[in-house]
């Protein structure tokens, strides 16, 4: 019989450390279904969120939404799902179906989205309660550790890079070997791209060839824009470092019609010209994560090609030490919570 109360993470207010705390079992409400978590990932949009930075966000608030497990309770209306199926939740935790947006099959700017971990609680949890239009199915190749991260950081990489103009066989960079860049290399290597990996200090060049990069250019010590020139210029760099320098740097590197396509999440302006764009045909785009539609994608393309996320395990009750080594950039390159069970 299950439990009266889960363990969950909660921030009370803005900026106040994460804690554990014991929660009552809710039954999920129309349209919804509860999931019993089995991994999530810690992303550093999560502190954005924690620190209230991020509107709709209630407190108290429980993080997360790189989430895998599978669901153990639906309610009523719910249709294609059953209990047990694998699922995995990623930003975009609701869509309504039915708004401007929506009716176009825009459902990342839908009019009443819900970003998953802000506007309801998320996955530093042993469980939570989503909307069905928040689901993807988890292919059997995948374990929940692995998918976990490819919720997020996962389907922001491959989403964007299928919707840019780039063909198999063209140059595509990806800049920083991170937690979104490490999957990037990857995609980008096995969806056909001839691959280069930017990032600073020639030991990651090892490092960046395991991940499938063709190419390694070490940006302290090469002109990056030159280097890419030739390669005759790079149909699409993907920007995953949050560097605004480094980001600058690889513009004049652009092949023509060439472009710049931004995914970390910085503040600062880039310094990009008009000029630039005009000798190149090039594009400055900014491109969201994606529906749930998008991360099973994903996760299909990942199980197809043996695309896996470099993770670091640790328990949900060391949520407070996982986040922190996050946000700290001390991990290699997601830490995981995983629950108790399967995963």
């Amino acid at each position: 019989m299950m439990s009266a109360t889960y363990r969950s993470v909660e921030v009370v207010e803005p900026g106040s450390p994460i804690r554990l705390v014991d929660r009552p079992v809710l039954e999920p409400g129309a349209g919804e279904v509860r999931v019993r978590v089995e991994a999530c990932g810690v992303c550093h949009s999560d502190s954005q969120i924690a620190a209230g930075h991020l509107p709709g966000t209630v407190f108290p608030v429980t993080p997360g939404h790189e989430v895998a497990g599978h669901i153990d309770a639906i309610g009523s209306g719910v249709v294609d799902w059953q209990v047990g199926d694998r699922v995995a939740i990623g930003w975009f935790g609701f869509y309504c179906g039915t708004c401007h947006r929506c009716r176009r099959g825009d459902f990342v700017h839908c009019q009443r989205s819900k970003i998953t971990g802000a506007a309801f609680p998320g996955g530093y949890a042993e469980m939570l309660i989503v909307h069905q239009s928040g689901l993807a199915r988890i292919p059997d190749a995948l374990t929940a550790t692995e998918a976990a991260p490819l919720a997020c950081a996962g389907v922001t990489m491959f989403n964007s890079l299928r919707h840019t103009g780039a063909h198999p066989g063209e140059v595509v960079a990806i800049l920083g070997i991170g937690g979104l860049g490490h999957l990037g290399v990857q995609f980008a290597a096995r969806m056909g791209f001839e691959t280069v990996a930017i990032a600073r200090g020639s030991e990651k060049s090892k490092m960046a060839r395991e991940l499938g990069a063709h190419h390694y250019i070490d940006a302290t010590v090469a002109d990056v824009a030159a280097e890419l020139r030739k390669l005759g210029g790079a149909r699409v760099v993907a920007a995953t470092a949050t560097n605004r320098a480094a980001i600058n740097a690889t513009v004049d590197g652009l092949a023509p019609h060439g472009e710049l396509l931004t995914l970390a999440v910085l503040d600062e302006s880039l310094d990009v010209t008009p000029l630039q764009l005009i000798n190149s045909s090039g594009t400055v785009h900014g491109h969201p994560a994606g529906a749930a539609a998008d991360t099973e994608d994903t996760l299909e393309f990942a199980a197809l090609h043996g695309i896996r996320p470099w993770v670091e395990p640790m328990p949900l009750s060391d949520a407070a030490a996982g986040y922190d080594r996050m946000m700290r950039n001390q991990a290699r390159f997601r830490v995981v919570l995983t629950m108790p069970g399967p995963g």
